[in-house]
């Protein structure tokens, strides 16, 4: 399937707390070693499964969200044509951590949907 989601995201007002929570619930290995402080979930080793990431949001509005990312080939020109069709753009493409692209938008109803350029992510 052309443009599968390929990395989700929890964003919480406590992104230590909440990185805690997750990894003891579900025994994942959560690797903040990195200057944002971003928990890496890796992909499980066997069976399905995709990787993920923990962070603080701080003050943003909205502080909490869960987020799934879209693997594209053209974030900004997936971003034009989720506005045309009465989406919004909530975040313009930009690059983040080690050369990932990624971008945000809100879909008719208000769900916060990524997106990120064809880059594998764990």
């Amino acid at each position: 399937m052309a443009n599968s989601v390929v990395h989700w995201e929890i964003n919480a007002k406590d992104g230590p707390a909440m990185q805690k929570f997750y990894g003891d619930l579900f025994d994942w290995e959560i690797n903040v070693a990195n200057p944002m402080g971003y928990g890496v979930v890796s992909a499980p080793s066997e069976g399905p499964g995709i990787g993920g990431g923990i962070m603080g949001m701080g003050d943003v509005e909205p502080p909490t969200r869960v987020t799934f990312y879209v693997g594209v080939d053209d974030v900004t020109e997936y971003l034009e044509k989720a506005a045309s069709m009465g989406g919004s753009v909530i975040m313009p493409e930009m690059e983040v951590m080690d050369d990932v692209v990624i971008g945000i938008f809100a879909d008719p109803e208000g769900q916060v949907i990524g997106l990120v350029k064809n880059i594998p992510m764990s």
